[in-house]
């Protein structure tokens, strides 16, 4: 049944109906329980979404596309902080969030992906998943992702690796490692390569590498290839593999860079492991200010990116942007360095 129908069979305006389901502050508390309940017996739980779209031309949906798989993005804390932030501002507007993913055949989603009224895509995503989203022809903005044609969020990544290599070599160095996350096209953890370092790459992680050599090279210290390793995965598992080849070492680093917390607790659980004092026989630091960071032991000197605010202003940038906008918004939110006792 359609609401009309729901409505003479109730001897209720349309209005009324609709009120019960979708304002409920315009009925009494009583009417509304009488006719959610009648409706139910009628067969109706309420307003069909893709009714309203036709009706409408919106569904009050946004899409929001993740790079990696939803069962992982959840798992990873940089990524659900972006999400709360997106949350925050669409539970104020009234608006509902799809999560969607690229490691996703785009054809087992097209129908979803028609849904949503604009679209936040996060990180560089799989495939052809921005073909695909940007034929719709609707609002979008990409966050932790170099962009000319639509609107952007990012932080600058080469900066903050800059500032944050640099305080770590302030004292003298014999000695440094680098962790990097997604540098390479591999599965497995490895060490780069020299053609590896020849690649050019606007990516999060390129970006953060380039931060890092330049803060090397101002103080004349020469990390090679071999010095760098490939962590496929953000998670810790992935990451202990590569710390404990590390510090498996015979002359391990007194220095090493983690291009994100993840990365940079396992490495402090294993030093700590192994009877490796930090930061007196070695300084660790990380990239995110995820909460853990200033609870772990020693706490994590580290980047704070502010990934919860990051995701507040993509959803306002895109929630603001009216509907064959072409103006293109770059948004670069500031970072912050965070000293503590990692690496003080």
């Amino acid at each position: 049944m359609n609401l009309t129908q729901v409505a003479k069979q109730l001897g209720v305006s349309t209005a009324t109906v609709s009120n019960a389901f979708n304002r409920p502050d315009q009925l009494s508390s009583k009417l509304r329980q009488r006719i959610l309940a009648e409706a139910a017996e009628l067969g109706y739980h309420g307003p069909n979404l893709a009714a309203r779209l036709l009706r409408k031309g919106e569904s009050g949906v946004i899409g929001v596309m993740l790079v990696d798989s939803l069962s992982y993005s959840f798992s990873d804390p940089v990524a659900s902080q972006l999400l709360q932030g997106i949350a925050e501002v669409l539970v104020e507007n009234g608006k509902q969030m799809l999560l969607l993913s690229s490691a996703l055949d785009s054809a087992e989603q097209s129908s979803a992906e028609s849904l949503p009224d604009g679209f936040i895509l996060y990180g560089a995503l799989q495939g052809n998943s921005f073909e695909q989203v940007k034929r719709l022809g609707k609002p979008i903005v990409k966050v932790d992702y170099q962009s000319g044609s639509t609107h952007s969020v990012n932080i600058d990544n080469e900066a903050a690796a800059f500032a944050i290599a640099q305080h770590a070599f302030k004292e003298q160095v014999q000695g440094v490692a680098i962790l990097g996350l997604r540098l390479v096209d591999s599965d497995r953890v490895c060490r780069l390569t020299p053609e590896d370092l020849l690649t050019e790459s606007l990516d999060v992680a390129h970006s953060r590498l380039k931060g890092y050599l330049r803060a090397a090279h101002e103080v004349n210290i020469d990390i090679v290839s071999s010095q760098i390793w490939h962590v496929p995965i953000n998670n810790s598992e992935t990451a202990e593999v590569a710390v404990r080849e590390v510090l498996g070492l015979s002359d391990i680093p007194k220095v090493i860079l983690c291009m994100s917390d993840v990365i940079a607790l396992a490495a402090l659980r294993v030093a700590k492991e192994l009877g490796i004092n930090v930061p007196e026989d070695m300084r660790i630091t990380g990239f995110d200010d995820m909460p853990e960071a200033s609870r772990s032991v020693p706490a994590l000197t580290t980047i704070c990116q502010q990934s919860i605010e990051k995701g507040r202003v993509a959803a306002k940038l895109l929630l603001n942007t009216p509907q064959g906008d072409n103006t293109v918004q770059k948004i670069v939110l500031h970072t912050r360095l965070v000293i503590r006792q990692s690496c003080p």
